[in-house]
């Protein structure tokens, strides 16, 4: 309480005293997002490319939004998450397995039936990659046709990017980081689980495990 009183009093008695430290931030911030906008294009096509080769997790990370989706249509639930593993998934922001079950089975027959846009949410980090690799692309371009690196060109980067980001993330999901072919995968059970930091980290929620199994081919009897 006492740091940020001092700070109170030292903008508006002393803002002098203020600006150096601020003008040293906004300059820093310029460089802050050309090195990360460099990270971002050498890192995310290769992790969106292990995704895309990977068809069992493109699968279980289809079924990952599509029970999220039911879940928030059902029994409108909100600030849930989760992510996808070759056997599985994980959704997090929930305490009751049952429900999570019965959501995971309603989208997957769901998505069997067609109802393909299951697949997409507006929460998946795969928006936030395509937003971060818009801006990316964006401000580079911008360096590359105006040669000059400046709050605005930054500004502009961000706002296109912002933009654009909804439709590309969608873009990404549905082609790249998801599956709707899910007619041979089946959900096998749920399971809570449980650690010492779940209370704290979760913020009240649970993080619930989906495992998921292709369906063997059956023996024909003749």
């Amino acid at each position: 309480m006492g740091l940020w009183l001092l700070l109170l009093i030292l903008i508006f008695f002393f803002p002098f005293m203020i600006w150096p430290f601020l003008l040293f931030f906004l300059l820093l911030i310029p460089l802050k997002l050309t090195l990360t906008s460099l990270g971002t294009l050498l890192t995310a096509p290769g992790q969106l490319y292990q995704i895309a080769r990977n068809p069992q997790l493109r699968k279980n990370h289809a079924l990952e939004h599509a029970t999220i989706n039911v879940l928030e249509e059902n029994y409108n639930l909100n600030k849930l998450a989760g992510y996808a593993e070759n056997d599985g998934f994980y959704i997090i922001g929930v305490n009751n397995p049952s429900q999570v079950e019965l959501a995971a089975r309603e989208g997957l027959k769901r998505l069997q039936q067609g109802e393909e846009e299951l697949v997409i949410h507006d929460r998946c980090g795969t928006t936030i990659t395509a937003a971060n690799l818009a801006a990316a692309i964006i401000f580079i371009l911008i360096l590359v046709f105006t040669g000059m690196l400046s709050l605005w060109s930054m500004l502009l980067a961000v706002v296109l990017a912002n933009f654009f980001a909804p439709t590309l993330g969608r873009f990404l999901q549905f082609k790249i980081t998801t599956s709707s072919e899910v007619e041979e995968v089946e959900i096998v059970g749920t399971e809570m689980e449980v650690s010492p930091m779940s209370s704290f980290l979760q913020a009240g929620g649970g993080k619930i495990f989906v495992k998921t199994q292709e369906i063997p081919y059956a023996t024909v009897l003749r």
